[in-house]
């Protein structure tokens, strides 16, 4: 059964506060009417709808436009609890914590690796472990993995698997604070031990791309891109260590909902208040898997500057591999907000959703046959959706649907007809994420850059993709 919605703006629909039983707030879907079209397919909606429900929420349950059917919350949806009064949820942060992307810049044209991306992508796709439990090149004893989920990207920095600026254009420096990996079960630590410097499964990719379109010269030259350039993206989080967090946690909270008197429609969304036991020990495991997930990408990314310079025969200087920035999808995070006129401490949740603080750069990926997006973050964002945007293009098709849809095809052929070459581990990684299988992108940007949480810099246009 479908729940009322309201259009009450050009990019912006509202569910009302009486439309589920036990809502405490309306919740806000950030669309236009095309895109609301889709996002009816599913059940989101009424996921949006029960995180409404969540003690000490405040304003609204938000949903961006690249919203769609999830654990609990669905992907694209933003929640703010009370940091004092209110509850965490881990089913409206999701499985893998800190699924992220990272961008990096080149001082290369397209041009200058054209005769040589062959060689690129097969260098990438064997210096960097891909697949569903795959094993990365660094084995950690105990000692080193704690210092990894306390740390997080300066871990890895620190044994020369990175670089000092690396550090500095990473949202929260590429460290949460308040991590407690003591909270990180055994099996956690267990699944994490061997994954450091994976890409995984699923929807994780590393894509060499080129800068196509600029839309803000001044953002784009801040940013160090230039129509023309060679960028490459990351995306990928915390692995098997994230997951198992999420797990053990969803188990700790199921148990708390009767302990303090709270009911939720849905147990996905099981909680506990923020001054619980539970929700320290969540919280503190979280922020573990967190810095895990920075880590993880800061290793990619030093593999993907040596499989750069040895297969070009570039110095580190003549490559100019550059961070650009790293962003957090699936993250709860302390930050102070104004709500009705008063400057309050919240505890935001976002699962599939981007930070997207004034100046901040908001990294967007499609699908590997199309574009991503690099934006800027908004004042309007600070207002409208406590500092957040979309965080890709969101799917229109369950994995199970697009490999039957690829049957009879062959996607790796589709995508380098495209000018894309793709390589992948898994037999199904392809066609379980063929193009057909998202939203336009273009489409999700468009609705955000309009709304105004978020406004376009530049779109960069893939040449090359490795998956799991």
């Amino acid at each position: 059964m479908g729940v009322k919605v309201e259009q009450v703006g050009p990019y912006l629909w509202r569910i009302p506060p009486d439309a589920r039983p036990g809502m405490r707030v309306p919740a806000l879907v950030v669309a236009d009417e095309r895109l609301m079209a889709q996002i009816r397919n599913d059940a989101s909606l009424e996921q949006l709808a029960n995180g409404a429900t969540l003690p000490g929420i405040v304003k609204a349950a938000l949903a961006m436009p690249d919203i769609h059917q999830g654990y609990g919350l669905p992907v694209g949806g933003v929640v703010a609890t009370d940091a004092v009064r209110g509850v965490v949820s881990p089913g409206a942060i999701g499985f893998d914590i800190n699924c992220g992307v990272r961008l990096l810049r080149t001082e290369l044209r397209q041009a200058e690796i054209a005769p040589r991306v062959e060689s690129l992508v097969d260098a990438l796709y064997a210096a960097i472990p891909t697949g569903v439990g795959s094993q990365g090149r660094v084995k950690l004893d105990a000692r080193a993995l704690q210092q990894v989920m306390a740390a997080g990207a300066a871990w890895a920095v620190g044994q020369g698997w990175g670089e000092g600026d690396d550090i500095e254009r990473q949202e929260s420096n590429g460290c949460i604070p308040g991590a407690q990996p003591e909270h990180v079960s055994e099996h956690a630590l267990e699944r994490g031990r061997r994954q450091l410097g994976t890409l995984g499964s699923g929807n994780h990719f590393l894509e060499v791309q080129v800068v196509d379109e600029v839309y803000d010269e001044a953002g784009a030259a801040r940013l160090g891109l230039s129509e023309g350039a060679v960028t490459v993206m990351i995306h990928t989080g915390s692995r098997g260590l994230g997951h198992q967090v999420c797990t053990d946690s969803l188990r700790l909270t199921e148990r708390a909902l009767k302990r303090y008197g709270i009911a939720v429609p849905d147990r996905q969304l099981a909680c506990a208040p923020v001054d619980s036991e539970e929700a320290r020990t969540y919280l503190g495991a979280m922020r573990a898997a967190a810095n895990f997930a920075f880590a993880n990408r800061q290793l990619i990314t030093h593999w993907a500057r040596e499989a750069f310079t040895r297969t070009l025969g570039l110095t580190p200087r003549q490559l100019g591999m550059r961070t650009v920035y790293d962003v957090a999808h699936n993250i709860a995070k302390e930050e102070e907000h104004e709500v009705n006129g008063h400057r309050r401490r919240l505890l935001v949740h976002r699962k599939g959703a981007t930070r997207a603080f004034p100046g901040q750069p908001v990294l967007v990926p499609g699908d590997m046959g199309r574009y991503s997006f690099v934006l800027l973050g908004t004042e309007i964002a600070m207002r409208e959706t406590f500092g957040s945007t979309c965080h890709g293009a969101g799917r229109v098709m369950s994995r199970t649907a697009a490999v039957k849809a690829a049957r009879g095809r062959s996607i790796a052929r589709e995508l380098e007809a495209r000018g894309v070459l793709a390589r992948a581990t898994g037999r199904d990684a392809l066609a379980e994420e063929m193009p057909e299988a998202y939203k336009d992108v273009k489409d999700v940007v468009e609705v955000v850059h309009r709304f105004g949480i978020s406004t376009r810099v530049a779109r960069l246009r893939p040449i090359a993709v490795i998956k799991g």
